[in-house]
């Protein structure tokens, strides 16, 4: 006996140990996600440096852009060009079928938490030859007939599937301010595109100012030549102005003949469409004060940004999805229905079958699988939150270089306004010196050329202040309302992110 228990003894650590381990298994999981979790912070936008930047600018609180902004350029033509872009560009029918893609994503993992019902009717016939079973079976035909119900439950004890739904909506609802964006895009490109088609008629204008200035000139100098005061020296120097004045003026329409097919593009139509598209007459920079709220507001007034941090919560779950895979789980299958010999005794209470089997189930070892994809869920989630905060970042200096520019710009075009006034008197002197015959050619050549110089310098600087101007709408949101997106304006507004994935991933390790 003494013996037996000493035995006993000694066997019992190696029986007690496995069957330990084995519960700390069941209990714990064998497969651990110890060590993996998201890093990615989200960024504060007030925290980020702006008061100087912004602190000469003037300020409104109700300085946001309408949705319908062009119309303040005051171009009717632009607002019908817009509109139409709106309704026949096909980047929007891209937008769109990825918006319906993304909702189909999201009804199939809400339909994944649903329990599945099916139905199965069919008919065997087998048959068993001698050599194998002995007769009366052997040798003979037999037919069986099945109708039965299939059904499938998983439950959702951990809220995996209720977070891969989550997940699924969040991308859809990133998809559909995605499309936001890209109407705030392809109109931005439209009255972009029309303001080149603008500007290029205005250099065309003053390209076709000078020609008639140089062939003034060149009328006053064969004057000169044929009564004997000046030579047939000046007379090739003014010659060669008009070509010049007809070169610039064949490069405004090369330009007016490109900004008319970019909107026929932008328009969805071919490059017919753009040439029967009018010069529209110059434009005025839009009239823009900055948003007293900003920026804190900017992270909901911004499609993008409210797309990107869509994609941040999307992540979340997702992460929060993959660690449940790691949790034991726990199904029912049952199967009912009707077998018999023939069709007709299908619906027999002797031919009902009926099966039930609750399952449950624990990953043990799976070479590394469930770890693998939490750890691509992780950085998901960090590549998401990376865009994010790269995005917001970019916002902000998107806002800063369009403000710094209309500013500048601003004092530019008064600078220049009067060297336009100072080259038009110094061109109106010297021709009259010219023309009385106190002042030389070269002077009055000279003074043709500045005016010409400085006319267009005027209108490019025109030209980049309503760039900068319709920018600044796009920089600032373009109209973009947060009712749009339902809840996502206290979502897209907080400044730091839940990350109840990453919460629970600190708790959990």
């Amino acid at each position: 006996m003494n013996t037996f228990r000493s035995s006993l003894r000694r066997m019992r650590p190696r029986r007690v140990l496995p069957l330990a381990a084995l519960a700390a298994c069941v209990l714990s999981g064998c497969v651990s996600m110890g060590g993996l979790a998201p890093g990615g912070r989200v960024h504060d936008a007030d925290a980020l440096a702006t008061a100087a930047s912004f602190a000469a600018v003037r300020v409104s609180p109700g300085a946001w852009p309408r949705r319908d902004w062009w119309t303040d350029l005051e171009a009717p033509a632009l607002d019908g060009l817009i509109v139409e872009a709106l309704q026949g560009n096909p980047d929007l029918d891209l937008a769109a079928a990825r918006v319906r893609q993304a909702q189909a994503r999201a009804a199939a993992a809400d339909a994944a938490r649903l329990p599945t019902l099916g139905a199965n009717a069919g008919l065997a016939t087998v048959h068993l030859p001698e050599s194998l079973v002995p007769a009366p079976i052997g040798g003979s035909t037999e037919t069986s007939a099945m109708v039965r119900l299939d059904a499938n439950w998983e439950a959702d004890l951990w809220g995996g599937q209720r977070a891969a739904y989550a997940a699924a909506v969040g991308s859809a609802r990133a998809a559909e301010i995605d499309a936001n964006a890209a109407r705030l895009t392809l109109s931005v490109q439209v009255a972009s595109a029309y303001a080149e088609l603008a500007q290029a008629g205005t250099d065309r204008r003053i390209a076709t100012a000078e020609l008639e200035r140089a062939q003034h000139t060149l009328s006053l100098v064969d004057q000169r030549v044929q009564a004997g005061i000046d030579s047939r020296l000046q007379l090739r120097r003014a010659e060669a102005a008009v070509p010049a004045a007809r070169q610039e003026i064949e490069a405004a329409n090369q330009r007016i003949d490109a900004a008319r097919n970019a909107l026929a593009a932008l328009l969805g139509a071919g490059p017919d469409r753009g040439q029967a598209i009018a010069l529209p007459e110059p434009l005025s920079p839009l009239d823009l004060a900055l948003p007293s709220t900003l920026p804190s507001d900017l992270l909901a007034r911004r499609p993008d940004l409210v797309a990107a941090r869509w994609r941040v919560e999307a992540a979340d779950r997702g992460v929060e999805a993959a660690r449940t895979e790691f949790y034991p789980s726990f199904n029912v299958m049952a199967i009912v229905g009707s077998v018999a010999g023939s069709a007709g005794d299908l619906f027999t209470a002797a031919s009902g079958l009926g099966l039930a089997t609750p399952g449950f189930s624990l990953p043990l070892f799976d070479g590394g699988r469930l770890r693998a994809n939490l750890d691509a869920a992780d950085a998901d989630y960090d590549l998401a939150v990376a865009d994010y905060n790269s995005r917001v970042v970019a916002a902000l200096r998107e806002v800063a270089d369009r403000v710094s520019a209309i500013r500048s710009l601003d004092v530019q075009a008064v600078q220049q306004a009067d060297a336009v006034a100072a080259a038009r008197s110094a061109y109106d002197l010297a021709q009259q010196r010219y023309g009385g015959g106190v002042g030389n050619l070269l002077d009055a050549l000279d003074a043709q050329a500045v005016l010409f110089q400085t006319e267009r310098r005027a209108a490019a600087i025109d030209a980049q202040r309503i760039e900068a101007s319709i920018g600044l709408v796009q920089a600032l949101g373009g109209g973009f309302d947060p009712a749009d997106a339902g809840d996502l304006a206290t979502l897209a507004s907080s400044t730091s992110s839940p990350q109840p994935a990453a919460d629970a991933a600190a708790q959990t390790d």
